[in-house]
């Protein structure tokens, strides 16, 4: 199966929309379509190819849109299935692509498969939808095995009958069993719905934990800890080699379409396992958690991302690369720690951050992530240098990880907050006057608000803009092709093509620049003499 080399989904840049926090357009506190769609031009003018929109089916909303009821319409907070038709044509005329999450490795405990379920009682064909088992103890008390689930607690839930039900997130959160033919059927018929009606691709959520071991052995493990079958070659959840088989038929249904559809997997697995999910017959494209995760350090990311280069040039695939998401601390928090890579899961880091330095180490990583080969994702805010809001009243705080834990993980609530467009207080133009977004936004946000940066030629949105604009207009920057250079140690020095280099000094001490060259964007002023400060990215071209 081959794949065009100027396939627009290769170098694509892809922004992020989290549509509760986007743009509120009917004033009820919650993101919408209408929102979304008054606020397309910002993202053409950005210079985005693509978008990607979290859940917006129908849901209890008890994981934030990760728990569907139903996967074929929109949820009425952010409106009708009619006006998702619409903000499609209006994306496409922009020249927006148009992506949408999946998530297929559970749905909601409301959805209308769980609720026939939960009726017909155990041994039911209804039941083999799901993965319920019974317990284990004389009166069938204790879970069937010792699994644990990402938000805390166990993976298992009894229901009225006795029996338990498995869910690897949360309880409202029923795991499916991919290895009933009704459940693979289902999913086919639900891609071909959302292609037929313009969407681009789908993100895959949690791609590698659909398969299970059907002996559903103990792990011998106290508490669950990550994502990845981290220390086991032959987890009984993740990683396991039914996924491949699985994602081969949803390929072959993306490739039926003239414009052919294009899947992303959100795959946590361990260094060296994700090419196997970009083989030509499977997934297009995948997030790269290994340079999100990386420590701004020189040394720890070019073994990132030589490696991420090598995995995907063995499978023909692009690389792609990503600074923040939904699921974790903003990085201009991350960068201001002392640690500055991901050390703790669902927001749990509690290190205080240096704000002025993050946004300036952002920066920097901004110019990287651009001038890497490959696509790239920009979340959300990012383009406006938006921090993690970490003083969020518990009050308010909604991710289930709070409730699960006891109380002793904030969960992923602080970078969710609802984005700031203009004005001087809240909303700042995410909703009409006087409306209360469904999380309070930061008094000082007005400085951070893209009316405010508009104006401002040294603001963090007219760097990303500046940087887009470059890419698109430079084909170097569209290639696949990187070539290091030699430079002092903290410091990255990489060409693209035979043109344009890219100088990042993550060291203590400003740093000379290469000869016969001439700045083209920088993320912070240059010295006086020409030199590249600390915590600064520049592009230059070669005269």
């Amino acid at each position: 199966m081959s794949t065009a080399p100027d396939a627009w989904w290769r170098s694509a840049v892809i922004y992020q929309v989290y549509i509760r926090s986007f743009a509120d357009g009917d004033g009820d506190g919650t993101g919408d379509l209408t929102g979304l769609r008054s606020r397309l031009p910002h993202l053409a003018s950005l210079g985005v190819d693509a978008l990607w929109i979290n859940p917006w089916y129908p849901s209890p909303l008890a994981d934030g849109g990760y728990d569907v009821a139903d996967y074929r319409d929109i949820h009425p907070a952010f409106g009708t299935l009619d006006e998702a038709r619409k903000m499609i044509a209006e994306a496409h005329g922009l020249g927006l692509r148009v992506i949408l999450d999946i998530v297929p490795n559970h749905c909601s405990d409301q959805h209308v498969w769980f609720r026939q379920a939960l009726a017909a009682g155990p041994g039911s064909a209804e039941r083999e939808r799901f993965v319920f088992r019974e317990g284990k103890g004389e009166d069938g008390s204790l879970p069937p095995n010792d699994w644990h689930a990402a938000f805390g607690g166990p993976a298992w839930t009894r229901t009225a009958d006795g029996q338990w039900y498995l869910h690897l997130f949360a309880p409202e959160q029923p795991d499916l069993n991919w290895d009933h033919a009704e459940v693979r059927a289902e999913f086919e018929s639900i891609l071909r719905f959302w292609f037929d009606l313009g969407v681009d691709g789908f993100r895959i959520d949690v791609a590698h934990g659909m398969a299970k071991d059907p002996a559903l052995p103990d792990l011998g493990l106290p508490e669950f800890s990550v994502l990845t079958a981290e220390g086991q070659d032959d987890h009984p959840h993740w990683d396991r080699e039914g996924v491949h088989d699985i994602f081969r038929g949803w390929r072959a249904i993306a490739d039926e379409y003239p414009d052919p559809r294009i899947f992303v997997a959100e795959a946590h697995v361990r260094p060296g396992r994700l090419a196997a999910y970009l083989r030509p017959d499977e997934l297009h494209t995948a997030f790269n958690f290994d340079f999100l995760k990386s420590p701004l350090e020189a040394a720890a990311l070019r073994e990132v991302i030589d490696r991420t280069l090598a995995d995907h040039a063995g499978v023909g695939a692009p690389a792609t690369w990503v600074l923040s998401n939904h699921d974790e601390t903003r990085h201009v928090t991350r960068y201001g720690r002392p640690h500055t890579g991901v050390t703790t899961p669902l927001g749990n880091d509690v290190q205080p951050s240096d704000l002025a330095l993050g946004t300036r180490r952002a920066r920097a990583a901004a110019l990287l992530m651009l001038a890497l080969p490959g696509g790239a994702y920009i979340y959300q805010g990012e383009e406006l240098g938006l921090p993690e809001v970490e003083d969020l009243p518990e009050e308010v705080l909604q991710d289930p990880a709070w409730e699960r834990s006891g109380h002793t993980v904030r969960g992923r609530d602080g970078c969710r907050v609802p984005l700031p467009w203009s004005g001087d207080t809240p909303p700042f133009g995410f909703g009409p006057a006087g409306s209360t977004p469904w999380l309070p936004q930061p008094e000082d946000w007005k400085t951070r608000t893209a009316e405010a940066q508009e104006a401002d030629p040294a603001s963090m949105l007219r760097l990303y803009r500046d940087a887009l604009r470059l890419r698109r207009r430079d084909p170097a920057l569209r290639g696949e092709e990187l070539s290091w250079l030699d430079s002092p140690e903290g410091t990255l020095l990489f060409a693209r093509g035979t043109g344009l280099l890219c100088a990042v000094n993550l060291s203590a001490r400003p740093i000379a620049l290469p000869d016969a060259c001439r700045p083209v964007l920088a993320s912070g002023p240059l010295g006086e003499d020409g030199q590249l400060p600390p915590d600064t990215a520049v592009w230059l071209h070669r005269d």
